[in-house]
């Protein structure tokens, strides 16, 4: 029999909360498999840690999307958010099943035409286009999206000098009674800013304005901002059609459809508070519908809805490096990645499950990474089965922003592995290695010898 590992009696406070008809509150359970696949045969294949994506979850949840809005209006598009995740697996599963691309950045911008976008299929959006970007964009045809008055000069100058047409709209900030606003973006409604934009392009020979966009924020609570944001665009088209006898073409109403990830400070559950697709969807498009479009007016829907198609479909498997007691007498879980790669872990309260059997004895413990810098913490309270040295976690909901806004700071950013639809793995993304930075550097042949 083996000799059970010594851990020195401590005295502390316990809180049974409350009691309800099946006992006492357990939600721990063992995530052994991710689509069939055992975690632990990912990790002795690829690695610790090591991101894990479901394409089935993907296909799923797009499809799901896709349902929610057309059922209820006949003409939408998805577009998907590369800067949510561009590993090009990913966006090649959503471009598979229809969506367009949607950018922030020339960098971007290249990534979804190395991917076989067409342009008239690539929203250009972001304040920061270079001269070379809009040229490529206007050579390409894409939807170029103004942000800002010196844009949309330099962008005239460019088709001036080109002598070149472009088809453009202009993103729009606005009150939708959601604080505080997200007015840095885009041409300010209630000042009457964006419309002074539109009289601008209006009155020009290059450009076509063909739609009208706005991003009302981030990890978005409440449907009925959307409401006021479908119906304020309405109003800008509207008066386009009376002013200048010109259709628009189509709203795109961004993203920010939250995931069911739980936010910091949250009393309850993301998975309790996080309206459904279908609610947003039922808002705007009853907004629309009932705004007093003519049937054969009605203007394309776009959507660039990111986290709440990807969040889900990712995981992170890490290993326990170490345990220990604080001085406080709280037990400390050190793992194998940090916030270095968990970038979330900032925002959100992270399912976290053991990915082995287990006891059912508990303990509130603090989820450290391994950075030698004190705010690498993945979760500051999480009550959690004893995890040993060598036992496997996953992390849930872990596919938006993680993969695109993760650090190579003292560890190398690890694999990335997606688990296709009949259950195999595949790599989709090569870890980094010691030589993944010497190829960036450059050494002066000056400062190549040494001598200590």
């Amino acid at each position: 029999m083996e000799k059970l590992k010594y851990e020195r009696p401590f005295i502390k406070k316990l809180n049974a909360g409350l009691m309800n008809k099946f006992g006492t509150r357990t939600e721990y359970t063992p995530h052994t498999h991710i689509d069939g696949v055992a975690v632990k045969e990912l990790v002795a294949k690829y690695g610790s840690p090591v991101f894990v994506i479901s394409e089935k979850q993907i296909r799923r949840n797009y499809q799901n999307a896709v349902r929610a809005f057309k059922t209820r209006y006949p003409k939408v598009q998805f577009a998907w958010s590369y800067k949510t995740n561009y590993i090009n697996a990913v966006c090649n599963v959503f471009h598979q099943e229809g969506s367009w691309a949607e950018v922030v950045s020339g960098f971007e911008y290249q990534k979804a035409k190395g991917n076989g976008v067409p342009g008239n299929k690539i929203i250009f959006n972001g304040p920061d286009k270079t001269v070379a970007d809009l040229e490529l964009a206007i050579n390409d045809g894409a939807m170029i999206h103004i942000d800002h008055f010196d844009e949309l000069y330099e962008l005239q100058e460019l088709l001036t000098r080109l002598n070149k047409k472009a088809r453009v709209a202009i993103r729009v900030n606005m009150d939708t009674g959601i604080y505080p606003m997200w007015d840095r973006f885009g041409f300010n409604y209630e000042s009457g800013q964006a419309w002074n934009a539109i009289t601008k392009i209006m009155a020009s020979d290059n450009l076509e304005l063909t739609g009208l966009h706005c991003h009302i924020g981030t990890f978005m609570l409440s449907t009925a901002a959307y409401g006021v944001a479908a119906a304020k665009l309405s109003d800008l088209a509207m008066n386009i059609k009376s002013r200048f006898g010109k259709i628009i073409q189509y709203l795109d109403l961004g993203g920010g459809f939250p995931s069911a990830n739980t936010l910091k400070g949250s009393y309850l559950p993301g998975a309790d508070i996080v309206p459904s697709i279908d609610e947003f969807a039922e808002v705007i498009t009853s907004t629309l519908l009932n705004y007093g479009y003519k049937q054969d007016e009605l203007p394309l829907l776009i959507l660039e809805t990111g986290r709440a198609l990807i969040d889900d479909a990712g995981y992170l498997l890490g290993s326990v490096l170490a345990t220990k007691r604080l001085s406080d007498g709280r037990r400390a879980t050190i793992m194998d990645f940090g916030v270095n790669i968990l970038f979330t872990a900032f925002w959100y309260d992270h399912k976290i499950s053991p990915a082995q059997e287990f006891t059912h004895h508990t303990e509130d413990m603090v989820l450290y990474g391994p950075l030698c810098m004190n705010i690498d913490v993945v979760r500051e309270s999480i009550s959690l089965p004893l995890l040993n040295k060598g036992d496997q976690v996953v992390v849930h909901k872990v596919g938006a922003y993680n993969m695109t806004q993760w650090m190579q700071f003292i560890q190398m950013r690890p694999n990335v592995v997606m688990i296709d639809v009949n259950g195999n793995p595949h790599l989709i993304r090569n870890k980094e290695t010691i030589d993944t930075l010497h190829d960036m550097e450059v050494l002066p042949d000056y400062l190549k010898k040494f001598e200590l």
